[in-house]
């Protein structure tokens, strides 16, 4: 198998991961946009709603049910009045740190589950996904 044959497998076997772990624990809603603010920092609706790939008006709409739990903030944007800001509270900080939690102990029991894969070889899945990534 090729370098790209091989990159493009652990494409789609880490998406099929992410979201059969997803289906499996059925998060809240707005649980990417949590995880965006907090790889990136603040930033306005339209960012976001382009990061998710999204509209404005969908981005605007998964924001407010993010104010409304306390985990996130919309103030407006000191640089442009008519913008606004979004910042990700300490609630969904923590809300975040609860997901990624049981996202790690579900995975952790399918390797665990699985025989032939140890602790090793996730430990170099996981350096081979912070290497590449570290590189962005």
């Amino acid at each position: 198998m090729t370098d790209s044959q091989l990159a493009s497998d652990l494409v789609v076997h880490a998406a099929r991961l992410i979201r059969a772990v997803r289906r499996e624990l059925e998060l809240p809603a707005g649980t990417r946009i949590l995880s965006q603010l907090d790889e990136a920092g603040p930033m306005g609706i339209t960012q976001l709603a382009e990061l998710d790939r999204s509209s404005q008006p969908t981005m605007s709409g998964a924001v407010a049910q993010l104010v409304e739990r306390g985990w996130v903030t919309k103030e407006p944007n000191p640089a442009d009045a008519r913008a606004s800001v979004v910042t990700l509270t300490p609630a969904g900080r923590a809300e975040l740190s609860r997901i990624r939690r049981l996202h790690g102990d579900r995975v952790a029991e399918l390797v665990a589950a699985h025989p032939d894969i140890t602790t090793e070889d996730l430990a170099t899945a996981v350096a081979v996904l912070r290497g590449i990534l570290s590189e962005r």
